[in-house]
């Protein structure tokens, strides 16, 4: 299956900052969205990096308190994991996994189209084994093979 094909299920698009919000803003979009992983972005829309919760963890490790009113350009992940819509999801779960992160934006060119998260990766998997499981059952019990 290519990345792209999960964009389609999941829907396109990112939530994003501005580098200059503090992680409590961020943080606060992080409950009120339940999400963990935002898009850094000028307001030309360029993206100039990502944040996640174990950037804003590893800022309070480092700064204590005091990393709460830090800018999300001061913490944010400038090397930053991508791939295209047309790579395997192999490929974007092989990046996740050399990389040791659990987000990858999806690229068209120089924009960002979506991010594809292991969560996304593993719902994935659950329903293509959960497919895998049926179109056995009906294979052995001759429903659906006439």
């Amino acid at each position: 299956m290519l990345v792209g094909e999960i964009m389609k299920n999941k829907g396109v698009g990112v939530i994003a900052v501005a580098p200059d919000q503090t992680m409590v803003e961020v943080l606060k979009l992080f409950r009120d969205n339940n999400i963990g992983f935002v898009v850094v972005s000028r307001p030309s829309g360029k993206y100039v990096g990502t944040l996640s919760e174990r950037d804003c963890c590893n800022a309070v490790a480092e700064y204590g308190a005091e990393a709460t009113m830090m800018r999300a350009a001061d913490i944010m992940n400038r090397n930053v994991a991508t791939c295209s819509a047309r790579d395997l999801l192999p490929v974007a779960m092989g990046i996740m996994t050399q990389r040791r992160t659990r987000h990858v934006l999806v690229m068209d060119g120089n924009d960002v189209i979506g991010v594809v998260s292991i969560g996304d990766v593993v719902k994935h998997r659950l329903d293509e084994a959960q497919r895998t499981e049926q179109d056995l059952q009906d294979y052995i019990c001759g429903t659906r093979y006439h």
